[in-house]
Order: C-alpha cells, then sequence, then structure tokens
C-alpha cells in the first residue's frame, strides 16, 4: 500500500479546527480524535507484538491538539514551503505520531495495519523518507530538538512565517544534546520554536526522578532563555492555549505533564508498560475502556 500523496495542487495551509470554532466544540473534537488514536495504538501494537505503548498514549493529546489545532499543514502537499515543521523526537512513540497522521490524512488509514511489519514504511522509528508528514528521522533519543533548532533558524533566515514544534520524552532531556540547543534557540530568541516536554515521570525501567533528577524542570528552561508554561497535557483547552499564545522574542517550552498509559486503567503509570505488550485479552479490556 503506497504512502504517497496524490497529484499534489496548491497548498492549503490550515488546521482542521478553525481558530474561531468554539471552544468546546474544540475539545470535544479533540477528546474523541484522542480516543481514535489511542485505539489504534493498542490496536497496532497488539497486532505488531512491539512497541512502546505506554508513551503513545500518554503523548495522544499533545499530537492531537496540534495536528487537529494548531500546525498549518495540508496533508495533500506534506512538503509545501509554507508548512509548519513538527518533529517527535520521541521517536519511539511512532505509533502515535501514524495514527494522528493517518487520521489527518496523510495516509490512508488502513495502512496501520502494516505498523512493524517486513517491508512496511511503518517502522518502529519515522522515517522521512518513507512517511508522508515526517519531517526528520528520529529514534535515537536527544536529536529532535537539535534538528528543530535548526529548522527555526532557517525559518528566521529566510523570513519565513512557518514554526517548529518538538515533542519530547521527559527522560530524554538527560541527553545533553538538548540543553546545548536549548541554550542556543534562547540566545538567538527563537520565538517561531515550541518544544513541548511529555513529562510523564516514567521511562524505560525507572521514574525520571530516580535515574536523574529533573526538577526544578520550568526553572532550567527558564535559566536557558525560554518561556515556559506548565500545564495538564490531557485537557485539550489548555494545550490549545499554551501553543496558541503568542510569544515575541523568546522560544516557549510547554511542560505537559501526562500520565503514562493514560486511559487504559492497568497501564497508566506503570512503568513495565514503557515498551511491554499487552495480551489478547488486554487489548480487548483496553478497547473497552477508551471509548
Amino acid at each position: 500500500m503506497s504512502l504517497a500523496p496524490g497529484t499534489e495542487r496548491a497548498a492549503q495551509l490550515i488546521s482542521p479546527l478553525s481558530p474561531t470554532m468554539e471552544p468546546d466544540d474544540r475539545t470535544n473534537r479533540l477528546r474523541a480524535e484522542a480516543t481514535r488514536v489511542r485505539r489504534s495504538v493498542v490496536e497496532m501494537i497488539g497486532h505488531a507484538r512491539m512497541g512502546h505503548i505506554g508513551g503513545d498514549l500518554s503523548s495522544a493529546d499533545i499530537l492531537t491538539t496540534l495536528f487537529f489545532a494548531v500546525l498549518r499543514l495540508d496533508p495533500a502537499v506534506p512538503t509545501a514551503p509554507g508548512r509548519d515543521r513538527f518533529i517527535l523526537s520521541k521517536g519511539h512513540c511512532a505509533a502515535a505520531l501514524y495514527s494522528t497522521l493517518a487520521l489527518r490524512g496523510f495516509m490512508p488509514v488502513e495502512a496501520l495495519s502494516t505498523f512493524m511489519q517486513p517491508q512496511s514504511a511503518l517502522n518502529g522509528h519515522p522515517n522521512r523518507r518513507k512517511v508522508p508528514g515526517v519531517e526528520a528521522n528520529t529514534g535515537p533519543l536527544g536529536h529532535g530538538l537539535p534538528i528543530g533548532v535548526g529548522a527555526a533558524i532557517a525559518a528566521k533566515l529566510a523570513k519565513a512565517s512557518w514554526r517548529t514544534f518538538v515533542v519530547l520524552g521527559d527522560g530524554e532531556l538527560q541527553e545533553g544534546s538538548n540543553w546545548e540547543a536549548a541554550m542556543c534557540a534562547g540566545h538567538r530568541r527563537l520565538d517561531n520554536l515550541i518544544a513541548i516536554v511529555d513529562r510523564n515521570r516514567l521511562q524505560q525501567g525507572a521514574r525520571t526522578e530516580d535515574t536523574n533528577q529533573l526538577e526544578p524542570l520550568a526553572d532550567r528552561w527558564r535559566s536557558f532563555g525560554w518561556e515556559t508554561i506548565e500545564c495538564d497535557g490531557h485537557d485539550h483547552a489548555a494545550l490549545y492555549k499554551a501553543f496558541t499564545t503568542s510569544s515575541v522574542g523568546r522560544p516557549r517550552c510547554v511542560i505537559a505533564r501526562t500520565l503514562k498509559g493514560k486511559g487504559v486503567s492497568f497501564i497508566e503509570d506503570r512503568v513495565e508498560w514503557h515498551h511491554k505488550v499487552p495480551s489478547r485479552e488486554q487489548i480487548e479490556l483496553a478497547l473497552k475502556e477508551l471509548v
């Protein structure tokens, strides 16, 4: 099944949910899309027998808010020069990204059934040469934000209006390359760059604070010259406000407080579900909860 878009036309760089939409209507639509993403993730990982279900579920509200209400994109013209750039630095959570891209129209929803299968474009980590809508190959942690900083600098040099958004895992912040990139972005006052931290407080094998203390995380970002906002990472209205409030002269970090495994009771806040795969019975139970 080809994932390539059809015949390209003049790009229509908009988000499907208008800024003038009633806030309650927007929130209800985003909640519905996030549930669809979570159900898709459970099915994809259950079928593939591999994946990173905990972080996929924690990031679903962030991704749907971005792709359906914030990012200026056109799935029919995924490489339009004026598009906003999105980078999933925590590339191991590819299932959530693929599901979001499919629901947004970048690929057929039917393609999701090929996740992790031999010769599939939908690898365990996103590949920009294989999947429309993917801006950067990610997987090795600590690379997405440096790429995003480079993209934001490029937009400034070109005097272009497009923006760059980067989603990072909180455990990933133990990589020093992120802080080098943060320092550069603060120095250059890249107000066209937004970093979003999926702050679920768990990483592979342990809690982040037991591995390498990150708190006070907001103060750390501020010390590098970033405007920093903390919000509930499952509150679509709060996320939308954090992503769309204007900022002048500084990059922005949104620390989205999330629950790993959000939406599935036996997965939530359990460290072993970083990459544990649900059984057939657990898949059925999870889908019953995700309504």
